[in-house]
C-alpha cells in the first residue's frame, strides 16, 4: 500500500469530504497477522512505513466513530481530523505484546481527541460548565434515546446510573436542548444591536496562558501527591479506598465487610483512617 496511490487531497477530510470517505473506504483492511507484523516492525524497529500502513488501514474506523458525534453541530471533517490525530497517537503507543487488536486500543484515543475538540468548540458545553458537567453532557446525550423531554422515571434512572442528582440531569437536559447562540454578531445586524453579541463584552480570563499553565501544573502535582499517598497505605486500606472512591462501580461498606470478614463499621473506620493518612501525606508533601 503506497501513498502514491492516493491523491493528497483525498487524504484530507477538509479538502473534499466525500472524496475522502471514498478513499478511506477503498483502503484494504489488515488481517490480524498483517497487523501484528506491522505493529512489531513499528514497536521494535521504529519502522515509519509500518506506522503509515497501520494508520491508513484504520482511517475508516475513525469515520465511524466521528459520525456518532454529528449531533453537536460541528463540521464532520473537523471531527474526523481530530479523530485521526487520536488514531496516530494510538499507533505510536500501541504495544503488540499486549495481545489486543489495534482498533480496540485506538478507540479510547480517538474518542478522547474528539471529546476535547467538542469541549473546545461546542458553545453550549463551554459556557459556565464544570468538568463534571461536561462529562454529564456526553453521558446524558448517549443515554437520551429520543427527542422528547425526559419523564421523572427516566430522569431518576439516568441520575442513578450517572451518580448525580436528578436536578443536575434536568439542568443539563435543558442546556443540551438549548439553542447554540452565536458568539459573534450576525452579519445582518446593525451597529445599534451588534453590541449585544458576547464577543464585544465577554472577557475570558481563563484564556490567559500563564493561568492555564499554572492550573495544569497544580493538577499534575496534586495527582502525583495523591498517588504517593495511596502507595504509602497498607494493601487493605488502599483497596478499600480504591473500591469505595475510585472504582466506576463503587462498593458499599457491607460488600467490603463480606470481602474482608469484618463488620461494616470496621470498614468505615479503616476508610476514615486511610482518608486521614491521605490528607496528612498530601499536607506534608505541600509543606516540603
Amino acid at each position: 500500500m503506497s501513498t502514491s496511490l492516493l491523491p493528497v487531497g483525498q487524504l484530507s477530510p477538509g479538502h473534499d469530504l466525500n472524496g475522502y470517505l471514498q478513499a478511506v473506504g477503498s483502503i484494504p483492511m489488515l488481517t490480524a497477522e498483517e497487523e501484528s507484523e506491522l505493529a512489531y516492525r513499528l514497536h521494535d524497529e521504529g519502522d515509519l512505513e509500518a506506522a503509515r500502513r497501520l494508520v491508513l488501514s484504520h482511517l475508516r474506523f475513525v469515520v465511524h466513530i466521528a459520525r456518532s458525534y454529528s449531533g453537536y453541530g460541528l463540521p464532520q471533517a473537523d471531527l474526523i481530523q481530530e479523530g485521526n490525530v487520536g488514531l496516530m497517537k494510538a499507533v505510536k503507543r500501541f504495544d503488540p505484546n499486549q495481545g489486543v487488536r489495534l482498533v480496540s486500543f485506538a478507540v479510547h484515543w480517538i474518542k478522547a481527541e474528539i471529546h476535547e475538540f467538542v469541549l473546545r468548540n461546542w458553545r453550549i458545553v463551554k459556557v459556565a460548565t464544570t468538568k463534571a458537567q461536561r462529562k454529564l453532557f456526553f453521558n446524558l446525550r448517549s443515554a437520551k434515546k429520543r427527542l422528547a423531554w425526559l419523564n421523572s422515571d427516566e430522569v431518576d434512572a439516568i441520575a442513578k446510573d450517572l451518580d448525580v442528582k436528578p436536578e443536575v440531569v434536568r439542568e443539563m437536559e435543558g442546556r443540551l436542548s438549548a439553542h447554540d447562540a452565536g458568539f459573534d454578531a450576525a452579519p445582518n445586524e446593525d451597529d445599534e444591536s451588534s453590541w449585544q453579541a458576547p464577543v464585544h463584552f465577554l472577557d475570558d480570563a481563563s484564556a490567559d496562558p500563564a493561568t492555564q499553565l499554572e492550573e495544569s501544573d497544580w493538577e499534575d502535582d496534586a495527582t502525583r501527591r495523591l498517588q504517593l499517598a495511596m502507595a504509602a497505605l497498607d494493601e487493605r486500606s488502599r483497596d478499600i479506598l480504591q473500591r469505595r472512591w475510585l472504582a466506576e462501580e463503587k462498593a458499599t461498606l457491607h460488600e467490603l465487610a463480606d470481602v474482608y470478614g469484618v463488620s461494616a463499621e470496621r470498614i468505615r473506620q479503616l476508610e476514615k483512617n486511610a482518608m486521614k493518612k491521605i490528607r496528612q501525606q498530601i499536607g506534608d508533601a505541600l509543606v516540603a
